[in-house]
């Protein structure tokens, strides 16, 4: 090799040991900063559900389960169900206080807080589970909850559906509406309204106080979810007469809300994983239910011959008017209510006559 050949490789080796060091000190410096031990939290949710319970209860443990595996055991979630940490009723405060970071519930357990609550749970003769999660995520329904939600210091997020809801469990067969006068039944939210002007007296307990209620006779009749949970709460044992449709509740959403200030304080990426952990269990839950439901009713019927009945077509139409009336007198009382009942109404009118021509039409055929 000539001299100046010789020298010409000796600069370009140089230069390009030069270059490759520059590199790997970026490099180094990145590889360091992601060698810094990263900070982790400890995060509480606590649930209005029985602990471990079907659905709701296992629901809550799979939000906890997501956040912590997706975000690495950087969140670390640890769930408390209903009387562990806080009582079933004293969740939203829980939370809102910030001695719980993550809260597992129903909106419409917190009418009393926000008139508007219920609304972002279910509505009777109202929206079905895909059409709640359609206005939620695309017709407006999050920033309307989150307005609701603000200044308690809380974020809501959808947390599961149990789709449309069985219509309830009696001790005596339901002919007409005149059936239902001075019965005292567990039925929450709007439908617990509804009750009570067609002549019944509803009554608002937790979970776990259904059964002891319904078998000591304190209660003549309860809703509670569908086959599924009914089967596990073991309510065939305390009452005769299963009914459907759950017209009070045709696509029950559960909420996840998270307390503001706890949110704030992660990371953008761990803010993300959160916020996602929850909407994909929020899908997971219909999932669950939309199987688990006809098992679980086949087992009620054969098994523990539960006496599946149907509400008759006029005691319907009649719980259908009462419905209506109910619902636009609870949001003309309050501004924000009738901000809510404005948009999902609305979106219901719309997206019903899409169901109607779609699932509606495609169901009547696969009937024939």
């Amino acid at each position: 090799m000539k001299r100046r050949e010789l020298l010409g490789a000796i600069a370009g080796a140089t230069a390009a040991t030069a270059l490759t060091a520059c590199g790997s000190g970026e490099q180094n410096e990145q590889a360091a900063a992601a060698m810094q031990p990263q900070q982790t939290y400890q995060w509480k949710m606590v649930t209005t559900w029985p602990k471990n319970f079907p659905g709701l209860g296992t629901g809550a443990n799979n939000i906890a389960k997501l956040i912590t595996e997706m975000s690495g055991g950087r969140i670390d979630v640890k769930v408390y169900g209903a009387g562990e940490l806080v009582g079933a009723f004293e969740v939203f405060d829980a939370v809102s206080a910030g001695n719980a970071q993550l809260g597992h519930a129903g909106a419409y357990y917190w009418k009393g807080k926000i008139p508007a609550a219920p609304f972002f749970s279910s509505v009777p003769f109202g929206l079905t589970a895909q059409e709640m999660n359609a206005w939620l995520y695309y017709g407006g329904g999050m920033e309307l909850w989150e307005e609701a939600y603000k200044p308690f210091g809380l974020i809501p997020n959808p947390g599961g559906n149990s789709g449309t809801q069985m219509g309830g469990w009696f001790n005596k067969e339901i002919n007409s509406l005149e059936d239902l006068k001075g019965l005292k039944m567990r039925i929450p939210g709007f439908g617990g309204e509804v009750f009570k002007r067609a002549g019944g007296v509803p009554v608002t307990l937790p979970g776990g106080e259904i059964f002891p209620s319904l078998k000591s006779g304190a209660l003549d009749a309860t809703e509670w979810v569908g086959p599924y949970n009914d089967l596990a709460f073991g309510l065939y044992k305390a009452a005769k007469y299963y009914y459907t449709p759950g017209w009070h509740e045709p696509g029950t959403t559960m909420e996840c809300m998270i307390n503001e200030k706890a949110f704030n304080e992660l990371p953008a990426d761990l803010q993300s994983i959160v916020r996602n952990a929850i909407k994909a269990a929020n899908a997971d839950m219909l999932a669950e239910y939309t199987a688990r439901n006809q098992q679980a009713l086949q087992t009620l019927i054969e098994k523990h011959n539960v006496q599946l009945r149907h509400f008759p077509e006029e005691v319907l139409k009649e719980l259908k008017s009462i419905s209506e009336k109910v619902v636009e007198e609870s949001a003309a009382a309050d501004k924000l209510s009738a901000k809510v009942w404005a948009s999902q109404k609305a979106f219901r009118d719309q997206v019903s006559r899409w169901t109607a021509v779609s699932e509606g039409a495609f169901l009547q055929a696969r009937a024939l």
